[in-house]
């Protein structure tokens, strides 16, 4: 397994070892004790979306989520923004492709918006959390928020109502942020 760091403190890239043989691929998407500074994680979630939707850009606060992030069908182009106030790179986003065939993982800390858009038909996306959803503490950062500047590889996704309605950071109350450290 190896693990890189990406230019947010935090955020991390994960690229799990796979074998393959004569049969195909076998990889663990988690074992506990290969990743010990993990938090606990307490819900699963499955995503399954056509190619140009976009989900996102979500967060909860309070009641932070981490999420590890794993494409198992399909590719999507996932993002992180930094919404800790008062950190180094609040504002700042950072995104990968992430596929079936890559296997790669996605590790976002609590204190990050999370999005992304399906780049191939029936794109199924697994994270793992570490809180349950609460729908009272849920927020949506627009996904095309100008002062961001997120470069998607779209430009006329499909979006929910719900994400169709997300505020620019700038239109967010600071209470509805997390504190940086």
């Amino acid at each position: 397994m190896r693990v890189t760091e990406t230019d947010i403190p935090g955020l991390l890239v994960i690229e799990p070892d796979t074998f393959h043989d004569h049969r195909g691929r076998f990889l663990e998407l988690w074992n506990a004790s290969r990743y010990p500074d993990f938090p606990e994680f307490v819900q699963d979630n499955v995503s399954i979306s056509h190619a140009g939707v976009l989900r996102g850009l979500h967060f909860q606060h309070p009641e932070g989520q981490g999420k590890l992030i794993t494409a198992l069908r399909g590719e999507v182009f996932d993002v992180a923004v930094d919404l800790r106030r008062g950190g180094p790179t609040f504002g700042r986003w950072w995104g990968t492709r992430l596929s079936a065939d890559d296997h790669r993982q996605l590790w976002i800390p609590e204190g990050f918006a999370h999005g992304f858009v399906a780049l191939k038909d029936d794109s199924v996306l697994h994270y793992k959390c570490t809180a349950r959803y609460f729908p009272a503490h849920e927020r949506t950062l627009r996904w095309d928020d100008p002062d961001i500047g997120i470069e998607w590889p779209v430009s006329d996704p499909e979006l929910s109502e719900k994400d169709r309605q997300g505020r620019t950071l700038a239109a967010l109350d600071r209470a509805e942020l997390p504190v940086y450290g």
